[in-house]
């Protein structure tokens, strides 16, 4: 599980990535919430395409170890980004307004991809 640990922080740096494409970028074409939600969306493709990747290379010995990296994956994903936020200091409602869905923020689907997708691209792979 240790190289899996080591697997995620290139994830780490393709999120930052994606952040600095959002404010160079969509931020200047859209509102705050259309350049988050493009962003969402576009992390998530990254995301797509760095695990298909990693998981062709490197799969898990099975189901289970796929599942237990996507648990892996979201508790790192899930302490950064709260560690780090409240490091910046922003508050615990600023931190959650990005997972309110019922507002139009689309950033609870980059966590549960993290979480799913070991496991989603171990079943493809038994195909």
């Amino acid at each position: 599980m240790l190289r899996y640990l080591l697997l995620w922080f290139p994830m780490l740096l393709i999120a930052i990535l994606n952040g600095a494409l959002r404010d160079l970028g969509y931020k200047r074409a859209f509102d705050e919430l259309r350049a988050q939600q493009l962003s969402t969306l576009t992390l998530l493709l990254f995301f797509t395409l760095y695990i298909g990747f990693v998981l062709n290379r490197l799969p898990p010995a099975s189901g289970v170890q796929a599942a237990w990296i996507g648990v892996l994956w979201l508790v790192l994903t899930l302490a950064f980004e709260f560690g780090f936020g409240r490091y910046q200091g922003r508050s615990w409602p600023q931190l959650l307004a990005d997972y309110h869905v019922l507002r139009g923020r689309l950033w609870l689907l980059i966590p549960l991809w993290v979480a799913l997708a070991p496991y989603l691209f171990y079943k493809l792979a038994q195909r």
